[in-house]
């Protein structure tokens, strides 16, 4: 366990010690033991996620100075087997925030197991049901949920009048729910998707002499004789075939979903809205981009200092029911306030479409309007929840 502690002084402007309140919160990442991904520039750092709050944990500093607040992120890290006990531990530190980075049976387990003890603040599960029959009280949604990207990409290319999709999807419950956003996003947008086929993880090695050989074999008779379409869309949550799908089609077709045009929260070379300076700042600390996960941590641990700000307060009950009061809301580098979805406590929020290299575009598209918030076009709007709240 390390220990972020983040102390702000600032010369005469500060308070005296003895009146300083402190914000207790973890970070908690829970990795679940797989094969390595298709490409080695897709390697996780062993700080994927903490680096992120780490960088919160300062920004929060720099304001709470003023305030004669103090910031303290414990991390911790944990295996599918030891995430228990090692909640337990965060929560016994004094934590009443937890930010979380799991997958969604863990995440919706641990958000059980801290009860009214602490918010957690998922900061990487994406599937739906977390935001929809397994939605919980305690659980904020900081992470975006495979609707709300599915519809950003949708929106895209429905603009561009690429509306006949070609869906391939893996056999993992993740893909399947992400394929089945794809769906739903399809029919909300007027888009069609003229077939569907399964990719199946048959295990075994992805990155050997001749992997490259195999897949150049292999992905072009995997999508020969599919239906004519504009675009084929890939869902694979679980990294298993979706990279190898460029270039490897039968038909000259572009990709995207989960390779090609992918739709993100974060992106390395976004610069607008002020991102540049971020950026910089965490490449400096951390001496590498900035990932989705880091994002989405630094975001969640600003949730907090944002609300210890605006309260003026250290207590987490007082925090907790700011954050999920219509008042509330955050920076977040993307243009535009962030705000939280009473219905299933999802963070509104613009999502990046990007290639390896660019920002290609940001959803929502201009062409598609909302009665209450333009965000609200991604995701599940408020009469299409499944969420009610134990």
């Amino acid at each position: 366990m390390r220990i972020v502690a983040a102390l702000g002084l600032m010369g005469l402007l500060a308070p005296a010690p003895g009146l300083a309140e402190t914000i207790r919160a973890a970070v908690l990442r829970v990795d679940v033991a797989g094969l390595p991904p298709i490409s080695r520039l897709d390697l996780a750092p062993a700080d994927l996620g903490l680096a992120g709050a780490r960088l919160g944990t300062e920004d929060n500093a720099t304001t709470g100075s003023f305030l004669g607040q103090t910031f303290e992120t414990a991390e911790f890290t944990a295996t599918p087997e030891t995430a228990a006990a090692t909640l337990e531990k965060a929560l016994a530190g004094g934590a009443g925030f937890v930010v979380l980075l799991a997958d969604d049976a863990i995440t919706l387990a641990l958000a059980d197991q801290a009860g009214d003890r602490a918010l957690v603040l998922n900061a990487a599960a994406r599937g739906d049901g977390l935001r929809g029959k397994d939605c919980r009280a305690n659980l904020v949604h900081v992470a975006p949920s495979h609707a709300m990207l599915a519809d950003a990409l949708a929106q895209l290319l429905v603009w561009k009048k690429w509306d006949e999709w070609f869906l391939v999807l893996g056999s993992h419950p993740a893909d399947a729910d992400l394929a089945a956003a794809f769906r739903t996003a399809a029919t909300k947008f007027g888009a069609e998707i003229v077939e569907e086929r399964v990719y199946e993880d048959t295990g075994g090695a992805r990155r050997t002499d001749t992997g490259h050989v195999q897949v150049q074999k292999q992905m072009p008779v995997f999508t020969q004789g599919a239906e004519d379409h504009d675009i084929l869309i890939a869902a694979d949550e679980a990294g298993i075939f979706a990279e190898y799908l460029p270039y490897q089609t039968w038909d000259a077709r572009p990709v995207a979903g989960s390779a090609g045009l992918v739709p993100r929260t974060w992106h390395p070379a976004l610069e607008a809205w002020g991102a540049t300076q971020f950026q910089n700042r965490f490449e400096a600390m951390a001496g590498r981009p900035m990932r989705d996960e880091d994002y989405q941590a630094w975001l969640a641990v600003r949730i907090i200092g944002e609300a210890a700000t605006r309260t003026g307060s250290a207590d987490p009950a007082a925090l907790r029911a700011h954050i999920l009061s219509p008042e509330f809301e955050v920076a977040g580098f993307k243009g535009q306030k962030l705000t939280l979805r009473d219905w299933d406590h999802q963070l509104r929020q613009p999502i990046l479409l990007t290639t390896g290299a660019l920002t290609v575009s940001v959803s929502p598209q201009d062409a598609f309007l909302h009665q209450v918030s333009q965000l609200d076009t991604l995701g599940k709007d408020r009469p299409e929840t499944e969420c009610v709240f134990p």
